[in-house]
C-alpha cells in the first residue's frame, strides 16, 4: 500500500492557535501588523525599527523591543514565526504572562548588569543553536552591541541627573496637582458617567413583590395607641416604661425595661427602655430584626406617631404566623443614649454602672429599622437617614429596599440628607453627596439606627417629613413590606456594598470609584515628605571663594565605575550627610502624644464653659508655636537640616495616617485632608540649604504662612464650621464629649492627635523666632 502524505488538520490547528498563551498571541498579532505596515512602502518600518548598533540611543531606545517583530518580507517573518512561538509558547506556560512580557520589554528585578543581560538571554541561545536558527542566532551580537553603546553614552547622562538640583523643584508642582486633581475626581462623581443606578444585590429580599395588609381597622387601634402616647408626655421615665409593659402585656409579648445613667461634659443622660419579643412561629430564635422607636427623636420632639405606630405594628405582627425571625419592638426614652446602651447590652458591652443588663434576649440582631414619625398631621415624604457612627454605613441593600418599597409600592417620594425637594440635576446631587460626607466625616449619631452599625447590625431610620397627603397607614404598609422583605434573608447582608456615596435615593458611587480622590490628597503630603528626605540628605552648597580655591587644585570630578556602568560626576555630588534622626523623630512622636492633653481637655469640659474652651484653645494656638520654638532653641539647635528632617517626618505620618483613614471613613479623611493642604508648602522650601546653620526664609514667607496656618489651625476651622452651618461651638463639642463616652466616638481623636500635631510642626518651622 502506497504511503499517504499526512493532511493537515484544521481543526486542531484552530485548537493550538486558541490555546496560545496572551504575550505570544500579542506577539503574533504585531508581527502581522508590522509586516502589512511595511507592504505599501509608504512607511519604511525596517528603517524605523531595526537593530541597527549606530541608531541605538536614549531617544530610540524602543529598537531592542521592535527588532523581534520586523521582517524583509512574507517568508521571513513566517519562518521566524514558526521558529517562535513553539519556544515562546512553551516558556509563558512554564514562567507566566507577566514574567514573559518583563523580560521581552527587558525589566528585570535584579541590577541591569552587562553580565546579567547575558545570563537573561543564554538561555534563548541555547535553544536557537540547538535548532540552527541562524537569523536569530545572528542578531545576538548585534543585540549586545547595541546595549554596550547606549550603556556607554547615555547611562551616565542618567546617573548625573540623580542628583540635579532641578528635580527638587517638581514635588512641590506634583504635590499640588494631586490635591488639584482628587478635588475634580470628586467634583465629577455626580455625574451619569461615574455613578450608578441603585440595585438590589440580594434576590432573597423581594422588595416589594408581597400585598400589604395593614390598614383599615388597624387605623383605630393606632390612633388609640396615641391617645395613650399623648397622655403620657411630659411623665417620669419609669412611669413611661411601665406604661409600655402593661400595653406588651396586653398584647400578649414578652416583655422587659432597661435602666441607664451616663455621664458626659457634665450633663447626665437617664431613662428607661422598654422592649417586647415577638417569638417567630417558624423560628428557632436564633435571628431576630429590631422594630425602634424612640420616645423622643433626634430633634427632641415627641416622637408620638412612631411610638404609636411600633406599638400597633407590633399588634398587627402578633397575628401573623408567617416570620422566620424573631421580632423585637424597642421602645427608648432618647435617640442616642437610649438605644446605645440597649444594643450595648443586647452584646455584653455595656458598663453595670451606666446601663442594666438585658433579662430577656433573643437571637442575633439581623437588621434594625427605625420610625420616627414626630408630626401631628400628614406627611410628605420618607425621610431616610443611614449614616452610622465613625462614619459607619448599613448595607446598601437595606436603603435600596426601603427606597424602592417607599418610592415604587407605596408611591412615597424618598430624600435623603435633608435634601427636601431634589432636581435630579448635577447641582442637587453634589450637595446631597457633600452633605453625607460631612455627616460621615463628622462620624456623629444621627439617629437611634446609628448605635446598632457598630456592632454589624444594619439599620436604617425612615422619618416623615413635609405636609403632604400620606398618612400613617402608608408608612405602616411601608414598615411591614420592608420586615416582610428582611424575614426572607437567608444569611447576614453581605452581597451589596458597605463603603458608598448616595447623592440621590437612585444613584450612588462605589469605594471603588470615590476613594482615589482621597488618596490622591494623601499621596500629596507623602511626596513632599520624600522630597524633604532627599534634600536632607544633600551636601550643602560650596561657599564661593572656597570652591575657587578648590577648582585650581583639583578638576572637582570624578569618575565613577559600578556595575559595569561608567559615569563622570562632580565631587560634591558624590558627598553623603549623615542624617541626624533621633531629635526630629523624637519631636514629631512627642507632638502626636501632646494631642492628647486637648483631647482630654474638649471631651472633659463641662456644657456650660465648652464654648470658652474652645475660644481659649484658639487663642493659645496664636503662641504655642512660638513659645515652643524658642523652648527648643534654648536647649538645642534648631537647624537647617533638623527643621527638614523634622517637616520629612511630620508630612510623611500625616500622609500614613489620612492613607489609611480614607479605608475607614473616606469623608473625614478627605477633609481633613483638604484643610491640612497648606502644610507641604507653608513650611521648609524645597529649594532651602540643607546645613548645620539657621533656616533661611525670608520674613515676608514666614508671615504669610504663620497667617495661612493660624487661619486653617482646628479651633478656628471647627469656630467657623459652627457659625457657618449655624450650630452653637459649645453644644457640637458637648455633642463630641457624648460620643466619645458613650459611642465610641474617635473624630476627636484624628483632630487631637494627627492633623492638630502636624499643623503644630508646621508652625513650628515657620516661626518668627528662628
Amino acid at each position: 500500500m502506497a504511503p499517504t502524505l499526512p493532511s493537515l488538520d484544521v481543526r486542531r490547528l484552530r485548537s493550538y492557535v486558541f490555546r496560545l498563551p496572551l504575550f505570544t498571541r500579542i506577539i503574533l498579532v504585531f508581527v502581522g501588523i508590522f509586516w502589512i505596515l511595511a507592504l505599501p512602502q509608504v512607511w519604511d518600518v525596517v528603517q524605523w525599527g531595526a537593530l541597527v548598533p549606530k541608531e541605538v540611543n536614549l531617544g530610540t531606545m524602543y529598537r531592542l523591543n521592535t527588532y523581534p517583530l520586523i521582517h524583509r518580507g512574507f517568508f521571513h517573518a513566517l519562518f521566524n514565526t514558526l521558529a517562535l512561538v513553539p519556544l515562546l509558547e512553551r516558556f509563558e506556560a512554564e514562567h507566566g504572562t507577566l514574567l514573559t512580557g518583563a523580560m521581552f520589554a527587558g525589566r528585570t528585578p535584579e541590577p541591569i548588569t552587562f553580565q546579567a543581560i547575558r545570563d537573561r538571554l543564554q538561555f534563548l541561545w541555547q535553544p536557537c543553536l540547538h535548532f540552527q536558527l541562524l537569523d536569530i542566532c545572528s542578531l545576538s551580537a548585534e543585540f549586545l552591541d547595541a546595549i554596550q553603546l547606549f550603556w556607554e553614552r547615555e547611562v551616565p547622562t542618567i546617573l548625573a541627573l540623580r542628583r540635579d538640583p532641578r528635580l527638587l523643584q517638581i514635588p512641590p508642582y506634583l504635590s499640588a496637582l494631586c490635591i488639584v486633581v482628587g478635588v475634580i475626581w470628586l467634583l465629577l462623581l455626580p455625574l451619569n458617567q461615574y455613578s450608578r443606578h441603585t440595585y438590589i444585590s440580594e434576590n432573597a429580599l423581594l422588595p416589594g413583590q408581597v400585598h400589604t395588609y395593614f390598614g383599615g381597622s388597624e387605623q383605630n387601634v393606632f390612633n388609640a395607641y396615641k391617645h395613650e402616647v399623648q397622655a403620657l408626655a411630659g411623665k417620669e421615665h419609669e412611669e413611661i416604661a411601665a406604661k409600655l409593659s402593661e400595653i406588651f402585656a396586653s398584647i400578649g409579648l414578652k416583655s422587659a425595661t432597661q435602666r441607664y445613667e451616663y455621664h458626659a461634659a457634665g450633663s447626665s443622660y437617664s431613662g428607661e427602655n422598654a422592649y417586647a419579643i415577638l417569638h417567630a412561629p417558624r423560628g428557632d430564635a436564633t435571628e431576630a430584626i429590631v422594630l425602634v422607636a424612640a420616645w423622643m427623636n433626634m430633634d427632641d420632639e415627641l416622637n408620638q406617631g412612631g411610638v404609636a405606630l411600633a406599638l400597633t405594628l407590633a399588634r398587627y405582627f402578633k397575628r401573623w404566623s408567617l416570620w422566620s425571625k424573631d421580632i423585637i419592638i424597642l421602645i427608648t426614652s432618647d435617640s442616642k443614649a437610649g438605644p446605645q446602651a440597649w444594643v450595648d447590652a443586647y452584646h455584653d458591652e455595656h458598663s453595670p454602672d451606666s446601663a442594666a443588663s438585658l433579662p430577656l434576649k433573643s437571637g442575633a440582631l439581623q437588621a434594625a429599622v427605625v420610625v420616627d414619625n414626630a408630626l401631628d398631621h400628614k406627611f410628605e415624604s420618607l425621610h431616610i437617614v443611614y449614616d452610622g457612627i465613625n462614619g459607619q454605613l448599613p448595607n446598601l441593600d437595606l436603603f435600596n429596599t426601603a427606597a424602592h418599597i417607599a418610592s415604587g409600592q407605596m408611591g412615597i417620594s424618598v430624600s435623603l440628607q435633608r435634601m427636601w425637594k431634589h432636581g435630579n440635576g448635577y447641582r442637587d446631587r453634589l450637595q446631597t453627596m457633600l452633605r453625607g460626607m460631612v455627616s460621615q466625616g463628622l462620624g456623629h449619631t444621627s439617629g437611634p439606627h446609628s448605635s446598632f452599625i457598630p456592632y454589624h447590625v444594619d439599620a436604617i431610620t425612615l422619618q416623615a417629613v413635609g405636609n403632604g397627603w400620606q398618612d400613617e397607614m402608608v408608612m405602616g404598609r411601608c414598615v411591614e413590606s420592608t420586615f416582610r422583605s428582611l424575614n426572607n434573608l437567608m444569611e447576614h447582608f453581605h452581597q451589596s456594598f458597605f463603603f458608598y456615596l448616595l447623592m440621590q435615593a437612585q444613584r450612588f458611587v462605589s469605594i471603588g470609584t470615590y476613594l482615589p480622590s482621597a488618596m490622591l490628597v494623601a499621596v500629596s503630603f507623602t511626596i513632599m515628605a520624600i522630597a524633604l528626605w532627599i534634600l536632607s540628605g544633600r551636601p550643602p552648597k560650596p561657599q564661593p571663594a572656597r570652591a575657587a580655591a578648590e577648582k585650581v587644585k583639583e578638576s572637582g570630578v570624578e569618575v565613577v565605575k559600578k556595575d559595569g556602568m561608567v559615569a563622570i560626576v562632580p565631587k560634591e555630588d558624590l558627598a553623603t550627610v549623615e542624617r541626624r534622626l533621633l531629635f526630629p523623630i523624637a519631636l514629631v512622636v512627642s507632638s502626636h502624644f501632646l494631642g492628647s492633653i486637648p483631647l482630654y481637655i474638649f471631651n472633659n469640659t463641662r456644657r456650660d464653659t465648652s464654648s470658652q474652651t474652645l475660644a481659649f484653645s484658639a487663642l493659645a494656638n496664636v503662641f504655642l508655636p512660638t513659645m515652643l520654638a524658642i523652648i527648643l532653641s534654648s536647649y538645642t539647635t534648631l537647624s537647617a537640616h533638623r527643621l527638614i528632617l523634622l517637616q520629612c517626618f511630620s508630612l510623611l505620618l500625616l500622609g500614613m495616617f489620612l492613607a489609611t483613614l480614607a479605608t475607614l471613613n473616606f469623608s473625614l479623611a478627605f477633609l481633613v485632608g483638604l484643610l491640612a493642604a497648606p502644610l507641604p508648602f507653608t513650611g521648609v522650601p524645597v529649594s532651602a540649604e540643607n546645613n548645620d546653620g539657621p533656616l533661611q526664609i525670608s520674613f515676608r514667607r514666614k508671615v504669610v504662612c504663620n497667617f495661612v496656618l493660624h487661619l486653617l489651625s482646628p479651633p478656628v476651622v471647627v469656630w467657623a464650621l459652627c457659625r457657618i452651618f449655624g450650630v452653637d461651638a459649645g453644644a457640637m463639642l458637648v455633642e463630641a464629649a457624648f460620643g466619645w463616652k458613650v459611642s465610641g466616638l474617635w473624630t476627636q481623636v484624628v483632630v487631637c492627635c494627627i492633623w492638630w500635631p502636624a499643623w503644630l510642626v508646621g508652625a513650628v518651622i515657620v516661626s518668627p523666632v528662628l
